[in-house]
C-alpha cells in the first residue's frame, strides 16, 4: 500500500469539485481552517461552476481533478461536497503519476467512488469531512482531521452496546458508503475485502434498500474473508407502510453473523455531525469487548 507523505506547514491543499456544485462562498470556512493549521489553499476551476446539481461538465471535473493530481505543489486534494457524479468521472481519471507522486484524497458519501479506485491502485486516502460540512463539524472532528493530515497518531475508543458482536481483528481498512460499494459491484473500482476490516455507513434510505445492498455484498464475497465490520452512521432511515420488520443494525446482523467476526454499530463516522477521520487502506486494530470499541490506527503506517 502507498502512503502518501503527511502533510506539514506551508504545503497546498486543492478544493475541487468531483460531484455537485460548490462557491467560493461556501468555501471560505474550509479555508479558514486550513489556513489556521498554517496551510495554502487552491481552489479548483470547478468552484463556482453550475451544471445543474453538478459542479461543472463532467470532462471540466474530470480535467479539475486530474490538474489537481498531476500538480506536484499540490500536497492533498480535498473533494468539496459529495452527492452524485464521481462515477462519472472516474474512468477518465489517470493515476499513473499520481502513483508516482501521491498525495492524500479527502472526503466521504459520493467520493467513495475514489476511495475504492484508490485501494484498487493500492493508495491510502481518507474517509473524512468536506468543506460543505465543516460549518457543523465539531472541534473533535476537525481536529481528528488535522491529525490525520499531519500524521499525529489516531485512536479512537467509545462506548460499545448490547447489540455490538464482541471479538477482535486486525486488517486494513477499506470501504465507505454503503449504497456506493453496492454500485460499484462487478466494476474494476470494486473493491477486494478479504483479510480486512470493512467500514460501511449510509443516509436516506429504506430498510429494505439495506438489506438488499447487504445480500449483493455477501453473493459477492464480501464478507467471506473479511476480519471484522465497522458501521459508522445510518441515518435517517426509513421504513414502508407496511414495516420490513427489522432495523439496520438488525439486518446487518442477521447477514453477517455466520462469519463469526466483530460487529462495531454506531460508530463516529458518516452522515452526521460527529465524522471523525478515517485513514483507509491503513492497518487498523479492531476490539469490540463489553465496556468499549476501540480502533487503533497502525502507527508503523502513520
Amino acid at each position: 500500500m502507498i502512503i502518501p507523505p503527511f502533510l506539514k506547514p506551508g504545503d497546498t491543499v486543492a478544493i475541487v469539485c468531483t460531484a455537485r456544485k460548490f462557491s467560493p462562498e461556501d468555501a471560505k470556512p474550509a479555508i479558514e481552517l486550513l489556513k489556521s493549521w498554517g496551510l495554502h489553499v487552491k481552489l479548483g476551476n470547478t468552484i463556482g461552476l453550475d451544471n445543474f446539481q453538478l459542479g461543472g461538465t463532467d470532462a471540466e471535473r474530470a480535467a479539475d481533478f486530474q490538474a489537481m493530481m498531476d500538480d506536484v505543489n499540490i500536497k492533498a486534494i480535498w473533494c468539496a461536497r459529495g452527492g452524485y457524479g464521481t462515477v462519472r468521472i472516474i474512468d477518465a481519471l489517470d493515476f499513473t503519476n499520481f502513483k508516482q507522486h501521491p498525495k492524500w484524497i479527502i472526503g466521504f458519501s459520493d467520493v467513495t467512488v475514489l476511495h475504492s479506485q484508490l485501494n484498487v491502485e493500492r493508495v491510502a486516502t481518507l474517509h473524512a469531512i468536506m468543506p460543505f460540512t465543516v460549518p457543523k463539524a465539531p472541534l473533535k472532528v476537525k481536529e481528528s482531521l488535522r491529525k490525520a493530515l499531519f500524521g499525529v497518531a489516531i485512536s479512537y475508543s467509545i462506548p460499545s452496546k448490547t447489540y455490538d458482536v464482541k471479538g477482535k481483528a486486525s486488517g486494513e481498512l477499506v470501504g465507505g458508503n454503503i449504497s456506493i460499494l453496492y454500485s460499484l459491484l462487478g466494476s474494476k473500482s470494486s473493491i477486494d475485502t478479504d483479510g480486512k476490516i470493512l467500514f460501511i455507513e449510509d443516509l436516506d434510505e429504506y430498510l429494505y434498500h439495506i438489506d438488499r445492498m447487504m445480500y449483493n455484498l455477501k453473493r459477492n464475497g464480501y464478507f467471506e474473508q473479511v476480519k471484522g465490520i465497522v458501521v459508522g452512521s445510518m441515518s435517517d432511515m426509513h421504513d414502508n407502510e407496511i414495516p420490513f420488520g427489522q432495523n439496520d443494525i438488525q439486518i446487518i446482523t442477521a447477514i453477517a453473523k455466520e462469519y463469526n467476526i466483530p460487529i462495531a454499530f454506531e460508530f463516529p463516522a458518516g452522515h452526521q455531525a460527529d465524522n471523525r477521520a478515517l485513514l483507509l487502506g491503513t492497518q487498523v486494530d479492531l476490539e469490540v469487548n463489553e465496556k468499549e470499541i476501540k480502533l487503533n490506527f497502525d502507527e508503523t503506517t502513520i
